[in-house]
């Protein structure tokens, strides 16, 4: 079952298109990596998928029951949102916030789905920590756990993974392919680690200042694009 859909998409800023004719279709449960040169359109394309940014041209669908508003972000972060003075669980709860509308309380259904979602994500002890003092990869994880609270069916994560260890890295990556493996919510991840995008991965979008590829992970190992870009970016470890 198909979720969104891009449809001759054309995105930019400033009168200048920076990716064209995007063409590509998520259904349930896909975990869809986009990759490509700095540049390319990535994070843009992102923002225009939560209607932060209007398309140039063509248009984006969004299947029956699901809307912008429903779909769990989880940007990357800047040095403001790092120091925020909120204690985690204010954090993690605040993702009810696009739901809410003016209701200035949380329902007892959402305080529990918040508990849940903070168990899943092994945060639990930190409910009462304030958030800026925490480390990056517990912040990542706080923020994932708010992301997880504003839906049940897709996440778009941009560079989930940017400025953390190697070992809380694998760690990160691990979480998000069991939240896509056993909880079936379908993700679009925008990285620049290919190793990750192809261990974890369904399916991979290539962008350049055109689309160079939308498939499946193994047919985009097969394909011209793929191998040059592998070959680029070193190779797979």
């Amino acid at each position: 079952m198909s979720q969104l859909t891009c449809k001759d998409v054309s995105l930019g800023y400033e009168g200048m298109t920076v990716t064209r004719d995007i063409n590509f279709t998520v259904n349930k449960g896909d975990y869809l990596c986009i990759v490509g040169e700095n540049g390319s359109g990535k994070s843009t394309l992102i923002k225009a998928l939560l209607k932060l940014k209007s398309p140039i041209s063509g248009e984006i669908i969004y299947d029956e029951g699901l809307s912008a508003s429903e779909i769990g972000y989880l940007p990357q972060q800047t040095i403001v949102q790092r120091d925020f003075p909120a204690s985690v669980t204010e954090i993690v709860m605040s993702g009810f916030s696009g739901s809410n509308g003016l209701r200035p309380f949380y329902t007892k259904a959402q305080k529990e789905r918040a508990k849940k979602n903070m168990e899943r994500l092994d945060i639990t002890e930190l409910a009462n920590r304030c958030y800026r003092e925490l480390s990056g990869g517990q912040q990542q994880r706080v923020l994932l756990a708010r992301a997880l609270c504003a839906t049940e069916s897709l996440l778009l994560l941009d560079e989930p993974v940017a400025g953390l260890d190697p070992k809380v890295t694998a760690e990160m990556y691990d979480l998000i392919n069991q939240i896509n493996e056993k909880y079936g919510i379908t993700i679009i991840m925008v990285s620049h680690d290919l190793n990750a995008a192809l261990s974890h991965a369904t399916h991979i979008l290539h962008l350049s200042d055109h689309p160079l590829f939308f498939g499946t992970k193994d047919d985009y190992l097969e394909s011209k694009v793929g191998k040059a870009f592998v070959d680029m970016m070193g190779g797979i470890s």
